[in-house]
């Protein structure tokens, strides 16, 4: 007998049903669509400065993993997005795809029952689900972009998208990146640095061909046209990048090499630019609105990690958890969540006054 030379550390093969057979038992309505595709084009006015006079909000859990909790949220933060319309763009962080440092839960769509069963069938039908529920709500949805199967599942209910800090260098996630349909925001590497994020902007705006997959899930040559619709996400590194000097040299950056983008960085008040410290977000929120109202018009908005109760919790398969908690990066609880967006409104709402 020949030796064994393929899939030698495969277990085993799943299929999938088809994006398309997905979208068919758990399709959008005529109404979500609307929603998706204008809120879209609100980002994208913002980008091209059309729209100089309010802020993208992305607020939201860390990560998705209990839908109870997801719709609970999401039915508050629609009262808000009403009420702050004429000067903030609020979207909902549902983030399905968790990228790990080493391991980990990585994500409702990788593991929707928490309990190390990784059944990525059931994750992509229950992430669809929640999304539906949550565009139905009237909550547009933001997501970070992570496998390149996954746009052609949910990718259609998504009105923003990023590329994660560790996936800004990797060639197939620009690419990727070329063909969402979504405006797409490149986070700075984790050690801060805005280059990678800058060689990412330029590369997803040209066309590509790759290897994917179609809506009927036959491996496919992708050609893209580009992703007119892309922006910088500062998000600190070894050191907090939002600072005014941080976001001017951004500005200068990304104008360099694609001028059309009249207001293309937003900042991540999480992760590096709160020093790990989630309480800290609000004083990053505060300084980078005061830049706004101050003349800095570059900034396209702000990302917070949000949560019904602030904190987080360890996750351990099959253990109770608290309801309203983060299990993946702790977040700032839902008073203090309110209070912000009310204060970033009143604050942009100078910038309406004055012109």
């Amino acid at each position: 007998m020949s030796p064994r030379v393929e899939n030698t550390n495969v277990l085993a093969f799943q299929e999938l049903s088809a994006p398309t057979e997905l979208k068919r038992s758990l399709p959008r309505t005529g109404r979500i669509e609307e929603l998706v595709a204008t809120t879209r084009a609100e980002i994208r006015d913002v980008l091209r400065g059309v729209d100089r006079r309010r802020l993208v909000v992305v607020v939201g859990p860390c990560s998705i993993h209990n839908r109870q909790v997801a719709l609970e949220y999401a039915e508050r933060l629609a009262q808000l997005r009403t009420a702050h319309a004429d000067s903030l763009i609020i979207l909902m962080r549902t983030y399905f795809e968790k990228p790990r440092t080493t391991v980990g839960w990585k994500g409702l769509l990788n593991d929707p029952l928490l309990d190390g069963t990784c059944d990525i069938a059931l994750g992509l039908r229950t992430a669809r689900e929640i999304l539906l529920e949550i565009n139905r709500i009237g909550i547009p949805c933001a997501s970070e972009a992570l496998d390149p199967v996954t746009p052609q599942y949910v990718g259609d209910l998504l009105s923003w998208a990023s590329i994660g800090a560790r996936t800004t260098e990797s060639q197939t996630h620009r690419e990727m990146a070329s063909g969402l349909s979504t405006p797409i925001g490149f986070k700075n590497g984790t050690d801060g640095s805005i280059e990678a994020a800058i060689n990412a902007l330029v590369t997803a705006g040209q066309p590509h061909s790759f290897l994917g997959i179609n809506a009927d899930g036959h491996p496919s040559v992708v050609k893209t046209a580009g992703n007119p619709d892309r922006h910088v996400v500062l998000r600190g590194g070894s050191r907090p990048n939002y600072y005014r000097e941080d976001v001017e040299a951004a500005t200068r950056r990304v104008r360099s090499v694609a001028p059309e983008l009249l207001r293309a960085v937003m900042v991540d008040s999480s992760h590096g630019n709160s020093s790990k410290d989630f309480r800290r977000q609000g004083i990053v929120c505060r300084d980078v609105v005061e830049q706004f109202v101050g003349g800095q018009d570059a900034i396209l908005g702000l990302l917070v990690e949000s949560n019904l109760r602030e904190g987080r919790q360890d996750w351990l398969p099959g253990a109770a958890l608290e309801h309203g908690v983060s299990i993946t990066d702790a977040c700032i609880g839902w008073e203090e969540t309110a209070a912000l967006l009310r204060h970033l409104a009143d604050r942009v709402r100078t910038v309406r006054r004055a012109a």
